[in-house]
């Protein structure tokens, strides 16, 4: 892949027309879809927790219609779209952005037919095709962790649905870097092998909003100064948070949260609090 610059002027985000290459289940409730497109060799990435926005064709297209992003404003003309016609859109984390192939490798949280990318994903074939909206410059406003250069350690907290993201971080951090993270997964036969450094420690949980207690229990963490970085279900979220600041006495802004679902909210209705990108 050329690493070409973008033009000064041009917008930091542009949609990809994309088609499904492979697609198979990682664990009983993790699908992964690789994706392949004429100018996917335009797209970057942070790593880490690297957003994209995903979009889904409509019950009986093969495609979706996709929003004008050519002065960077896509979200005002994706609102503007017929919402009868203009599809599913969703925000996913980039897995892995690889240049030979040039391939895009997303990770699915899936929960049966509740909800219409978990549809899409468990049904996903070569050939299928989505639009994504993706960053076209390696740096970008669309990731969150950014942990202080005198950061001694990281704490990662997570649900199934924050998980590719934990790998993608995993994958970034330096192997001498201490980590204590905590995965909540709806099976134990969903436990992934997760890049590791050296003094790196995962903890997984399986009985649903334990995570908070788990880490309220932990004791023998690294000395040093932290930054912790948690994401999925939203109040479980905001409880560590609490807890992290409260009782651990971690500065607030060493510590990045991230609401990536609501129990008893549809996604299209934290969309619409969430569009950042």
């Amino acid at each position: 892949m050329t690493n070409t610059a973008a033009p000064a002027d041009a917008p930091p985000f542009d949609l990809f027309d994309l088609h499904v290459v492979r697609a198979r289940h990682l664990t009983p409730n993790m699908v992964r879809v690789d994706f392949g497109g004429d100018d996917l060799t335009r797209m970057r990435s942070a790593g880490r927790d690297q957003r994209i926005k995903l979009f889904l064709p409509a019950p009986g297209q093969d495609a979706p219609h996709l929003p004008d992003n050519s002065d960077g404003t896509w979200y005002p003309a994706w609102q503007a779209l017929d919402p009868a016609t203009r599809g599913v859109m969703r925000t996913y984390t980039i897995r892995d952005l690889r240049t030979a192939p040039a391939e895009l490798t997303v990770d699915f949280a899936v929960h049966g037919d509740e909800g219409p990318a978990s549809r899409w994903a468990l049904r996903a074939a070569p050939g299928d095709r989505v639009g994504v909206l993706a960053p076209v410059v390696t740096e970008n406003v669309a990731y969150e962790f950014r942990p202080p250069a005198d950061t001694d350690w990281v704490l990662l907290a997570a649900d199934a649905s924050a998980l590719p993201a934990v790998a993608a971080v995993l994958a970034h951090l330096s192997p001498n870097v201490p980590v204590r993270a905590w995965i909540e997964v709806p099976d134990a036969a969903d436990r992934q092998e997760l890049p590791i450094g050296t003094d790196t420690e995962i903890v997984w949980l399986t009985a649903s909003g334990t995570t908070p207690d788990a880490i309220r229990a932990a004791t023998g963490l690294p000395e040093g100064t932290p930054y912790a970085w948690v994401a999925g279900e939203s109040s479980t979220v905001k409880t560590i948070r609490r807890h992290l600041v409260r009782d651990r006495a971690i500065d607030r802004k060493r510590v990045n949260f991230s609401g990536y679902w609501r129990r008893g909210a549809s996604e299209d209705n934290l969309l619409a609090t969430n569009e950042d990108a």
